[in-house]
């Protein structure tokens, strides 16, 4: 089945998204926010974030289904994020699709949320401009590779074959960038989220205004490429989020005015500097030849700027997708799905179970 429609059901977090896809093809991407409702409490609160999919899930599926013009039945299949993410939001989402599944006799998948953020940089209108949409076929082994930068993960992806083999290269310890953006804005009194709040903030920075720490970079975690280290391609910004706290606390001591835009400005370059650099140390060492970025903190300017800026200086290949298509939605759930289902994979059947901490190397339950 090369054109495969599929319907995708996304409820890992706070954004409730409904996607559907013909092949490579498109055809509508709902999403429904619960953001505003968590702005008050500075986060997501995971009992507010469940009851929110269960209002938005079948208003979110109509409107899908009428901007598709297509109905449940056309379906050839369904797929939903089984993990990782909220527990109850989690079930929400695999609650609906199984009843659809169900209700209408289609198979359906349960698929890693992580591998769907890579899946759908490979659609037609995924947003870049002159890119084959089969780019994917003519990669050799090892070709492609994805940097994953969002609120509860940053990592490094090796993916050898985008429905049963994907390798983790690298990830945090402790906090993922976008918790360190919510908590270092919250620090410097700027509005959650925090992400486009000190984007914002730091274009009237100066990043050279604070030397902060770039975590895990001393050469005891890096090693070398003869002797990598034991955290040469890992991420660490809880360290990073306390330096910050104590220059803000040194000047609040003083009695002075906070410069918050040099704060920003200098802490966004060190999260970005230190991502861009071990991504492009796993991709020379990897052998990857395209990266896909992808991650609700994929939206952040200066991390799109300094990735293009490095892929180019490596000759790597950069695919990022649309802004509407880098955070949490139901069209990568879709577009993974198209890919399971084109590749002949066994669907999941009804007796799965959402998996909170489902491992990036399972692309499907």
């Amino acid at each position: 089945m090369t054109q495969p429609l599929i319907l995708g059901i996304e409820s890992s977090c706070d954004e409730t998204g409904i996607g559907i896809v013909r092949g490579r093809t498109l055809l509508t991407n709902t999403v429904s926010s619960s953001m505003e409702e968590h702005v008050r409490f500075g986060g997501v609160i995971p009992e507010i974030a469940s009851r929110a999919h269960l209002d938005a899930m079948i208003p979110a599926l109509q409107k899908a289904l009428d901007e598709a013009d297509v109905t449940l039945e056309d379906m050839d299949a369904i797929a939903v994020t089984a993990g990782p993410g909220l527990a109850g939001a989690l079930m929400v989402g695999v609650s609906a699709a199984k009843a659809l599944a169900v209700a209408t006799g289609k198979p359906l998948y349960g698929i890693n949320h992580l591998v769907a953020h890579v899946g759908v940089g490979l659609l037609e209108d995924c947003g870049i401009e002159g890119f084959s949409a089969d780019f994917m076929d003519q990669l050799p082994a090892e070709g492609l590779g994805a940097l994953l930068v969002s609120g509860g993960h940053t990592e490094i992806l090796a993916v050898r074959d985008i429905t049963a083999d994907v390798e983790l290269l690298g990830a945090t310890l402790d906090d993922a960038a976008g918790e360190a953006y919510d908590k270092v804005a919250r620090l410097l009194g700027l509005n959650y989220p925090g992400g486009p709040a000190i984007d914002w903030a730091a274009r009237e920075g100066d990043s050279k205004a604070f030397a902060f720490p770039r975590g895990l970079t001393a050469r005891k975690y890096m090693g070398t490429a003869e002797e990598p280290g034991p955290h040469r391609y890992d991420f660490s910004f809880s360290g990073l989020k306390t330096a910050v706290a104590r220059v803000v606390e040194g000047f609040e001591a003083r009695g002075e005015e906070v410069p918050v835009a040099d704060i920003a400005a200098s802490f966004q370059e060190a999260v970005v500097d230190v991502i861009t650099r071990k991504a492009m140390l796993a991709c020379t060492e990897k052998g990857i030849k395209t990266l896909l970025l992808g991650g609700g903190v994929a939206a952040n300017s200066r991390l799109r700027e300094l990735t293009a800026a490095r892929c180019a200086e490596h000759g790597i290949q950069l695919v990022i997708p649309k802004l509407s298509l880098c955070t949490d939605n139901g069209a990568m759930v879709a577009a993974l799905g198209a890919r399971l289902v084109g590749e002949g994979r066994a669907p999941s059947g009804v007796n799965f179970t959402a998996d909170s901490s489902l491992p990036v190397t399972t692309v499907q339950l």
